[in-house]
C-alpha cells in the first residue's frame, strides 16, 4: 500500500530528517476535531521505516480516542524517533526535533514516551513551546507516571467491582508485566492494599525493589520470566510494558478473569477483544485505563494544577464502569463500546468552539 492509503484515517504525517544531528523522525497527526494534537514521542531502533510508520500511525489514532475518553480538549497525535535511546541521543538531536515540532505552529504538542525522558525535552524546549511533561523546574507538571499509575488502580477497582462484586484490591492476586515508572507504582500500591503479585521485568533492580516492599508488608511476590507471566493463576493480568501482548498465542495461555493495565495497544487486533470475551475474560480498554498521564500533560497547558489532575483522573473509574455496562447492554465487546463512546463524543463536539490558544512563552523561557 502507498503512504496515502496507510494514512487514510490521518490528517497529516510529517517525515523529519536532519542530516547533521542524525535525526530521523515521524510525526503523525490523526484527528484535531477536539483541539491540537497531543501525544508523546518515543525513541526506538526500529528495524525499518515501515515499522516506525506503522507504530506512529497506530499510536496517534489511539491518542485521539484517549483524548476523547478523558474529555480533554485535544486531538490525537504521536511522534517517533528512529534510533537507539542508549546510544543515539544528543542535545542537538532533540533541538532539531523541537524545530520540526515548532514548524507545525501549535498544531502538535509532545513530550516523553518510551525511550525518552523529560530531560531530553528540555533541549527541545529551547526551540519550541509545544512541549509538555517537563520537570517542575522548567514550568512543567512533573512525573506523569503518578496519575497514570493512579488511573490503573481506578481501572482495577472498577473491574473488580464488575467481576467480583466489590472494588476492593485486597485478597486478590495480580500478574504485573513490566515494573517501569508506572508498573512499579501500581505494584507497590497493590501490595500496600493487601494484594499478592506475580511480576515480570528484565530489570532485576526493579524486581528487588518490589520484593523488598512486599517483605515489609508481609505480602507474597513471585517472580516469573517471559511467557510465564501469561500462564499464572492470578485473578487479574496487568500489562504495563509493551503492546500487542494479547494475541493469538497468548490468549490460550491466560487463566485470569480480567486484563487491566497501562500498556498501549495491548490487543494485537480488535478481534482479540472478542476472543477474550468468548473466554470470559473482562478486558479494560487500555486507552481508558492509562489516561492519567494524558490528563496531567493536557492540564499542564492551562498551567499545572495537581489537585485538578487527581480529581479528573478519578473519572476513569466511572467511565470504565459505564463502558462495561454499555458493552453488556448492547452485547458488544468492551473495545467496541469504548470506541463507540469516543466516536460519539468526537461527533458531538464537531460543532463546538475550542478556545485553546497557542500557549504564550512563560517567564522562565530557557532560551533567554
Amino acid at each position: 500500500m502507498d503512504i496515502f492509503s496507510l494514512m487514510s484515517e490521518h490528517e497529516q504525517v510529517i517525515f523529519c530528517n536532519d542530516e547533521k544531528t542524525g535525526l530521523k523522525a515521524i510525526i503523525a497527526i490523526h484527528n484535531t476535531t477536539l483541539g491540537p494534537a497531543l501525544g508523546g514521542c518515543r525513541m526506538q531502533p526500529y528495524k525499518t521505516v515501515d515499522d516506525a510508520l506503522f507504530d506512529v500511525l497506530r499510536l496517534s489514532k489511539g491518542m485521539t480516542y484517549k483524548c476523547a475518553a478523558a474529555d480533554v480538549d485535544f486531538g490525537g497525535g504521536k511522534a517517533v524517533i528512529i534510533g537507539d535511546p542508549q546510544k543515539d541521543k544528543t542535545p542537538e538531536l532533540f533541538r532539531a526535533f523541537g524545530q520540526f515540532v515548532e514548524s507545525l505552529n501549535g498544531r502538535f504538542y509532545t513530550g516523553t514516551d518510551m525511550g525518552t525522558t523529560p530531560d531530553d525535552f528540555v533541549h527541545a524546549l529551547k526551540e519550541t513551546n509545544c512541549i509538555v511533561g517537563v520537570s517542575e523546574e522548567y514550568g512543567g507538571s512533573g512525573d506523569s507516571s503518578v496519575p497514570t499509575a493512579l488511573g490503573v488502580i481506578y481501572g482495577i477497582q472498577a473491574t473488580n467491582q464488575v467481576v467480583f462484586g466489590s472494588d476492593g484490591l485486597a485478597g486478590k492476586t495480580y500478574a504485573i508485566q513490566g515494573l517501569g515508572k508506572v508498573g512499579s507504582k501500581v505494584a507497590i500500591r497493590l501490595l500496600e492494599e493487601g494484594a499478592d503479585l506475580y511480576v515480570c521485568d528484565l530489570n532485576d533492580e526493579a524486581i528487588q525493589k518490589v520484593i523488598l516492599r512486599a517483605k515489609e508488608l508481609g505480602a507474597t511476590v513471585k517472580v516469573v520470566k517471559g511467557e510465564e507471566i501469561y500462564k499464572t493463576d492470578a485473578d487479574v493480568f496487568v500489562p504495563c510494558a509493551f503492546g500487542n501482548v494479547v494475541n493469538d498465542d497468548t490468549i490460550d495461555l491466560f487463566r485470569v478473569k480480567a486484563i487491566v493495565g497501562s500498556a498501549n495497544n495491548q490487543l494485537l487486533d480488535i478481534r482479540h477483544g472478542k476472543m477474550l470475551q468468548n473466554k470470559g475474560i473482562l478486558y479494560a480498554p487500555d486507552y481508558i485505563v492509562n489516561a492519567g498521564g494524558l490528563i496531567q500533560v493536557a492540564d499542564e497547558l492551562y498551567e499545572p494544577n495537581k489537585e485538578r489532575v487527581l480529581q479528573k483522573t478519578k473519572g476513569i473509574y466511572t467511565t470504565l464502569l459505564n463502558i462495561y455496562k454499555e458493552a453488556e447492554n448492547e452485547r458488544m465487546t468492551t473495545v467496541e463500546a469504548a470506541n463507540r463512546f469516543c466516536e460519539q463524543r468526537i461527533e458531538l463536539r464537531k460543532s463546538r468552539n475550542n478556545f485553546f490558544t497557542h500557549k504564550k512563552r512563560p517567564k522562565w523561557d530557557i532560551r533567554l
